[in-house]
């Protein structure tokens, strides 16, 4: 079977595909692939969550410092959505400050979240190790 496919062509794709089709086990001997170390989902949600409010709170400021530009000022409109704040009030500056503030602290609130994870888990891997072997862990 091999002979007739792959006679015009010796492509490793092929071969690694041909190989598959037919269930044969291949070899990781002389891959580089070591432990992957997977970055829980939870993880991953609260880093977006940290990132939406990065990127407004940096336009909100943008708006703040006079930046008038259209995708500004929609994004600020977005910002202030659901509440009876509109960008022709006097005391819209002191609004975003409060809308900036706000974000920050949910910010640090999330990244806390994760601060908190990574030290327990440090601490849970350290406190195994030490039982198991001391060496290891004070190398």
């Amino acid at each position: 079977m091999l002979v007739t496919y792959l006679e015009a062509r010796r492509d490793i794709c092929i071969a690694l595909t041909v190989c598959r089709i037919i269930g044969a086990k291949l070899s990781t001997a002389g891959r580089a692939t070591g432990p992957s170390i997977a970055i829980p989902a939870w993880r991953i949600r609260i880093e977006e969550r940290i990132a939406n409010p990065r990127a407004l709170i940096g336009r909100l400021i943008c708006f703040r410092s006079g930046n008038t530009r259209p995708r500004i000022v929609r994004t600020v409109r977005m910002a202030f959505a659901g509440t009876n704040v509109s960008l022709s009030q006097p005391d819209i500056m002191q609004k975003l400050t409060e809308r900036i503030d706000d974000l920050k602290q949910r910010i640090a609130a999330w990244g806390k979240r994760i601060r908190r994870y990574t030290e327990r888990s440090t601490r849970f891997n350290q406190n195994r190790l030490f039982q198991s072997d001391q060496k290891r862990l004070y190398k």
